[in-house]
């Protein structure tokens, strides 16, 4: 069971790292929101990062923004900083969960992880990289394991709404659910929005690096997952959803890597019926795959060498890269299985749902509610996460808590059609 409580010694029970960060800013105000959703009421937390005065001026800017010039005196600001690991180690003896906001994570998560570890905090982070999320699966799971350590990866939009949805999705299937495929569609909104240098970054180096995840993948020498039913069809690279009515592609980010390691950790640990899954993305009109096909021609050449990469990050504005707000997602889920009574063994499914996973814009709105209340799902439910500590992803973590509740109260609403 995940040690929880604050003690003299370790007083918070959050620090938000990286909280003065573009992201960073946005988790401070959620959790300056939802105070009284800690344990009994209360949570105690503080920010860090490696600017005092920055932290000064977020930890201000919340307490404007909310209307709780309290703030200013409730919260702690400690100093901490990736390259000197003598100050993460200081933060982490401090917390009982540090919520990692400080991205690119293939170049600065790791130390977080491995202080969080060695001193016995917890861990969340709100990466969509699969290299690292793996990578720190490979190298810290048993060694956070014997320490009662929980490090969950993707607890942002990558990869929460996916993963707990293809659970919910099995939840609520009266039968044996054995596949699943999701189509995600954006709702644009009518003022700019921002993709941060350090998301844009994520993107660049993640499609560069993509052979070294394999060779990444290889080390686990995980046996192939059973196949229970039909198994699911790869769709084209670009093709016509009659889910969704619009053309649509392979969605490339990390939700698929981090659902099949969920599908494969309760497979093996708790003897669940693996759920097959498929992700995609819808994209418009046959204007827009235009679009998409010579952009994604010259993105796919660029970071395939360091001049590229180079390029793309450095004209990317030094801050952010601006876009028209997504104000909304959606994630349709289809499955289909076997109906009580059946035997999976035989046949081919003969059930079918369709859930919805539905929330506001993706990236700092859904994102900081999402990882959040992750956080106060571990401080509330403890005994409801995996019996002993690791590296886990959030279907993992959170399959037997009430973290689907949880975000439906704020905002981020799953149901079934």
């Amino acid at each position: 069971m995940a040690r929880v409580e604050t003690s003299s010694s370790r007083p918070y029970h959050l620090v938000i790292f990286g909280a003065s960060g573009f992201t960073g800013q946005f988790v401070v105000e959620e959790v300056a929101r939802t105070v009284s959703e800690g344990p009994k009421g209360n949570l105690k937390w503080a920010v860090a990062g490696r600017s005092k005065q920055k932290l000064e001026k977020v930890v201000e800017q919340a307490a404007g923004v909310l209307g709780k010039p309290e703030l200013r005196s409730e919260v702690d600001i400690l100093v901490a900083d990736v390259e000197e690991p003598d100050s993460l180690a200081a933060m982490c003896k401090q917390a009982v969960i540090v919520l990692n906001c400080v991205g690119p994570y293939r170049f600065y998560g790791e130390p977080v992880v491995k202080a969080c570890v060695e001193n016995g905090a917890h861990h969340i982070d709100i990466c969509g990289e699969p290299q690292f999320l793996e990578g720190m699966q490979l190298n810290y799971s048993s060694q956070a394991a014997d320490k009662g350590v929980y490090i969950i990866g993707s607890c942002g939009f990558d990869s929460i709404p996916a993963d707990m949805g293809v659970l919910y999705t099995r939840d609520q299937f009266k039968g044996t659910l054995t596949a699943v495929e999701s189509f995600l569609t954006i709702g644009s909104g009518p003022d700019g929005g921002c993709i941060h240098d350090g998301t844009w970054q994520s993107a660049v180096y993640g499609f560069a690096d993509g052979p070294k995840l394999q060779g990444l993948r290889r080390k686990f020498n995980h046996k192939p997952l059973p196949t229970i039913g039909s198994k699911i069809k790869r769709r084209g690279s670009v093709f016509f959803s009659n889910e969704i009515q619009q053309y649509t592609v392979p969605f490339m980010g990390s939700d698929p890597s981090v659902v099949k390691r969920t599908q494969r950790f309760l497979a093996e640990d708790h003897e669940a019926t693996p759920v097959q899954y498929g992700a995609y993305a819808g994209i418009g009109g046959i204007g827009n795959i235009i679009k998409m096909m010579f952009a994604g021609m010259m993105f796919w050449f660029l970071v395939k060498f360091s001049f590229g990469r180079n390029l793309l990050i450095k004209h990317a504005n030094k801050r952010r890269l601006c876009f028209m707000e997504a104000s909304s997602f959606q994630f349709a889920f289809y499955g289909e299985g076997y109906t009580e009574g059946e035997d999976p063994s035989r046949g081919k499914p003969n059930g079918k749902i369709r859930t919805l996973v539905q929330g506001p814009e993706c990236g700092y709105v859904a994102t900081p509610i999402a990882m959040v209340q992750a956080a106060l799902t571990i401080l509330n439910e403890s005994t409801s996460l995996p019996k002993k500590g690791g590296v886990y992803t959030p279907g993992a973590a959170f399959a037997k808590t009430t973290l689907v509740d949880r975000l439906n109260k704020h905002g981020i609403q799953f149901s079934v059609i």
